[in-house]
């Protein structure tokens, strides 16, 4: 039986499947072609941008942004805790200090107090995260911007397709960059674009994107691999005396199969794919998936009203909603004084895996925190919730029948 996922390949669907499958044998189609230009044409119509450019991930996306400011070195980068390394490393490997700020205990985004607290003389980049979708309070993140002087960065990785009093995350700071990992909003395995209305910085960008290399034609073979394996094999014997996940474990390290975090990453140190372009084949995925962007979001928010109708009047304390926002709703994030108890019996005894973001404040949780410059007691806030946050799928392959048994197995912990 097929586990319950919230992260094993959640939006690939048939098409998707023979997509991929079929790419794996036009290799004239893998690294160069006009897929490229129109995956970054959609994102600009749809952001209402004038420039997007592609790369081959939201790390790369960072660093050519980081790159293009034309900064000095050490500079210090703002971002909050309750991450992920990838959103650290792309600093480091760019030369500047990331500076970890607290989160909000209701909103997972930007604690606003710590961060002013934090602003040092040499401070210049705020990066603001909108996490698991939910947008931050973007008037008081560009206040704090124009009175402390700081670039304003949106890591919009959890965030396509969500607003913040009518316009879209992505379009408030000088650049952002989006991410179609395999977990994300729509996903290609990998990829990402970074997007700015600034036109000296895009060309900067753009001279980056042209400085880079392609990834090796095995690298893409690897991402075209994943749906399919995924899709085939791994997902259908998960559970088949472990058949599925001994060939999951075995595919990424023979490296069949990529990681979605290198071991290198965890330590700090950058892979041979980064940065890299964008390759076609990998963008002929993100158009397929971007055209059913409204179709997953509907599905998403069905998903999680069913989700909170159910949890309401429990022990489970669910998202706070805002009036002034849309939220992407990439995940159902509750917090239970029992989270980790609750992600442990899930997955070994009922096939559901459910919270594996984020249960340390910086994720995957072997990353090497000292290697990204962060000390445990830094983010208290982000610590804690680290220990009580667990989310709940919502993607297009979570069915009501799933939502229904998710809820069932979560209310035996209501007390």
């Amino acid at each position: 039986m097929k586990p319950i996922s919230i992260s094993l390949t959640p939006n690939t669907e048939k098409d998707d499947v023979r997509l991929a499958l079929g790419l794996i044998f036009q290799p004239w189609k893998w690294k160069n072609g006009r897929a490229i230009g129109q995956i970054e044409e959609k994102l600009e119509q749809y952001l209402g941008v004038k420039h997007a450019i592609s790369f081959n991930s939201g790390r790369t996306s960072l660093m050519a942004i980081l790159s293009s400011l034309g900064l000095e070195k050490n500079s210090e980068v703002l971002l909050q805790a309750f991450t992920c390394n990838a959103a650290a490393n792309p600093m480091i490997w760019s030369g500047f200090k990331p500076v970890y700020i607290d989160c909000d205990e209701n909103t997972f985004d930007i604690n606003i107090d710590d961060l002013k607290a934090k602003i040092s003389p040499q401070a210049r980049v705020l990066m603001v995260q909108h996490t698991f979708g939910l947008p931050a309070d973007m008037d008081e993140i560009r206040a704090i911007c124009e009175q402390y002087k700081l670039i304003l960065i949106e890591d919009c990785a959890h965030s396509l397709g969500a607003e913040f009093k009518g316009k879209k995350t992505g379009t408030f700071g000088k650049a952002s960059f989006f991410s179609f990992g395999r977990d994300k909003i729509i996903s290609s395995v990998w990829g990402g674009v970074a997007v700015t209305n600034d036109d000296d910085l895009a060309r900067r960008i753009k001279e980056f994107q042209n400085k880079i290399q392609n990834p090796s034609s095995f690298w893409i073979f690897q991402q075209l691999l994943h749906p399919v394996l995924m899709s085939y094999i791994i997902l259908p014997l998960y559970n088949v005396i472990d058949l599925g996940k001994i060939f999951l474990v075995l595919s990424q390290w023979l490296g069949v199969l990529s990681k979605a975090v290198s071991w290198k990453e965890k330590r700090g140190e950058k892979p041979s794919h980064f940065p890299v372009r964008l390759p076609n084949a990998l963008a002929i995925l993100a158009l397929k998936q971007f055209d059913k962007l409204d179709r997953f979001y509907s599905h998403r928010k069905s998903i999680s009203d069913f989700y909170y109708q159910q949890l309401k009047n429990t022990s489970f304390i669910l998202p706070k909603e805002f009036a002034d926002r849309k939220n992407a709703l990439l995940r159902f994030t509750v917090k239970h004084s029992k989270a980790h108890e609750i992600i442990y019996e899930a997955w070994h005894k009922q096939n559901i895996l459910v919270g594996d973001w984020y249960v340390t404040p910086i994720i995957p949780h072997d990353t090497d925190l000292k290697s990204i410059g962060y000390i445990m007691g830094m983010c208290p806030v982000a610590e804690r919730l680290s220990k009580v946050t667990l989310n709940l799928p919502t993607h297009i392959n979570i069915s009501q029948k799933d939502a229904e048994k998710i809820v069932g197995f979560l209310k035996k912990f209501d007390k």
